[in-house]
């Protein structure tokens, strides 16, 4: 009887351990993590919270045509998965608090529809999405995820273990700040969304902290050059595609100050073939 007994009872602990692996498993697949290592569903080909904060750092240092206002900045991978979290200020309260969610949103955005051939910015998308644009409606069909943005603790707002690391974001966001992340093999893994400035700045910011990165192998795009660049209005050919995926001038007191510095900007690279 007592043998029986102890058979049940280690049956029971038995189904216990499967369903605490399991579990664990299904926690590890949503926080993004992959024992092979695949860069498009886990965070392994992407840089650190360190290197994030450091390049993201070194280009809000520079002249970027905005108020020169400290910035957040924050990493998917290509699954959409928030990776890194970061911020350029001695601490959370010295950036807009609202823009955390906002760089992580034009991360999603830029990932969500960037391809390994055709890369499209945040800027990219503004005019596309105007009433009478011809994706109008896109900013609302990938709501943000507000239990992801909003959960706490909010003293780990953009340190190495920010709440939403591991998690989808989702959300769309149409004006400059996020980037496709290609790797030096010309492979999509992700994205990087910048925000606290203009949305100009933040473009600028954005590109330089990929290139920073190198993570800026970019393929094709939609700008004049044929990248992912910001294409100003009133600057690119009409009609044109650039002119279909343009960004208004971000002007401070009416000076434009930031469309001589968008055409200064580091060349994206090209994967040697």
């Amino acid at each position: 009887m007592y043998k029986s007994i102890n058979r049940i009872i280690a049956g029971i602990l038995t189904g216990t351990a499967a369903l605490s692996l399991a579990a664990a498993a299904a926690a590890d697949s949503e926080r993004g993590s992959d024992a092979n290592g695949d860069p498009g569903r886990s965070c392994s080909g992407l840089p650190s919270h360190h290197q994030l904060q450091t390049a993201l750092a070194g280009a809000r240092a520079q002249g970027n045509g905005g108020f020169n206002l400290d910035m957040w900045g924050t990493l998917v991978n290509r699954d959409g998965v928030v990776c890194a979290v970061a911020f350029t200020g001695t601490d959370r309260a010295q950036q807009w608090p609202g823009s955390r969610n906002i760089s992580a949103q034009k991360a999603n955005t830029a990932n969500a529809f960037s391809l390994p051939g055709l890369a499209l910015s945040t800027a990219d998308l503004y005019a596309a999405v105007q009433p009478g644009g011809t994706l109008f409606g896109l900013q609302a069909s990938n709501p943000v995820d507000t239990e992801t943005a909003y959960r706490g603790p909010a003293e780990n707002f953009g340190q190495d273990d920010d709440p939403m690391i591991g998690r989808r974001i989702g959300g769309i966001n149409v004006f400059g700040g996020g980037l496709a992340l290609y790797n030096s093999k010309g492979h999509l893994v992700g994205a990087i969304g910048v925000s606290g400035d203009t949305s100009c700045a933040d473009h600028n910011i954005a590109w330089r902290t990929r290139h920073t990165l190198n993570l800026d192998f970019v393929p094709n795009g939609v700008s004049l050059k044929g990248d992912d660049n910001i294409n100003y209005q009133s600057l690119v050919p009409v009609p044109s595609l650039a002119n279909d995926f343009s960004h208004p001038i971000c002007k401070i007191a009416g000076v434009d100050g930031v469309s001589a510095i968008s055409a200064t900007l580091p060349a994206v690279q090209k994967v040697q073939k």
